[in-house]
């Protein structure tokens, strides 16, 4: 069952009781809040995901959002996010629950699934081989994220590239596409139809908005994708679109540096860390046009079935 078959009557009253049950790639989560934007935000951007009857359904993360006390719920409003019956993060104002619910669920999997090496990165594929884009904030990241996922790649992930530690296969996690500031009206003007849902502002990262994710990369999310490159996106005004090679010493150093658990996995994660640079071409990636910075990726992508 689709969550978008739900009536919102029926959404409203499993959020605020059992909880609402969603699959997202290998993991499944419930969600409980009484809050209608948060309610609103699975509606707008996880209409496609599975979701059944959560009573008997395993889940792997348990989270909620909910004002911290009924004082908070008139005087200067805030959201509190629990996972497990903890709290890790302070309140924030109440206007920025749905992205604190993104957030949460990056946590959720960075902190706790060591069965992967995760890397801070998006990942996106097209004929058989992924993307990895690791960079810094401002690097343009998202924004060629989601310029790419509208323009026929498949995407596995925004924010965090989950490595399988036996396989090496790369597991999709294709939730909405985190969008900030200036990108948000980038992508709207690249792509007209693409659902963004209601802007957030004054956040720890500016004004924030989320992109849906495409219907066909939802209904993949269980496809493991093959590494094929580590392109490091660097946006820059008024510059040509230029990929050029990067050494695969300074590669790996970073994605260790950039890797959430690295240190947890100890010398495994030297392993798949190295194992993954072995098979991969390694790239700098700079551009000020989104749809050039597209081209040159499709053509990329050609290379691949043309050898």
């Amino acid at each position: 069952m689709k969550l978008l078959q739900l009536s919102p009557a029926e959404l409203r009253q499993r959020l605020a009781g059992q909880g609402v049950w969603l699959r997202t790639g290998p993991f499944s989560l419930r969600v409980k809040s009484s809050l209608p934007s948060v309610a609103q935000g699975l509606v707008d951007l996880y209409g496609q995901f599975e979701t059944r009857d959560s009573h008997h359904a395993f889940a792997d993360f348990h989270v909620e959002l909910n004002p911290p006390n009924r004082l908070r719920r008139w005087f200067r409003p805030q959201v509190d996010f629990s996972s497990d019956g903890s709290l890790p993060f302070k309140p924030l104002p109440l206007d920025q629950a749905y992205p604190m619910l993104e957030w949460g669920l990056n946590w959720c999997v960075s902190m706790h699934a060591h069965q992967y090496l995760i890397i801070h990165a998006a990942v996106v594929e097209k004929n058989g081989l992924a993307a990895i884009l690791p960079a810094p904030p401002g690097s343009g990241k998202s924004t060629l994220t989601a310029g790419l996922v509208l323009s026929g790649w498949r995407l596995l992930s925004d924010e965090l590239t989950l490595i399988d530690r036996l396989t090496g296969q790369i597991h999709p996690l294709a939730r909405p596409v985190s969008l900030k500031n200036q990108s948000i009206d980038v992508i709207r003007a690249f792509s007209p139809n693409a659902f963004i849902n209601r802007e957030s502002h004054d956040t720890a990262k500016g004004t924030v908005a989320h992109m849906r994710p495409p219907t066909e990369s939802v209904r993949r999310q269980h496809e493991v994708a093959r590494p094929g490159w580590v392109i490091f996106p660097k946006w820059t005004a008024k510059a040509e679109t230029r990929l050029t090679p990067r050494s695969k010493a300074q590669t790996f150093m970073f994605l260790a540096q950039n890797a959430f658990n690295y240190s947890h996995l100890g010398a495994e994660g030297f392993r798949v860390g190295t194992s993954l640079i072995e098979r991969v071409g390694c790239y700098d990636f700079e551009y000020s046009q989104l749809n050039e910075a597209v081209a040159s990726f499709d053509r990329l992508a050609e290379q691949h079935v043309t050898v």
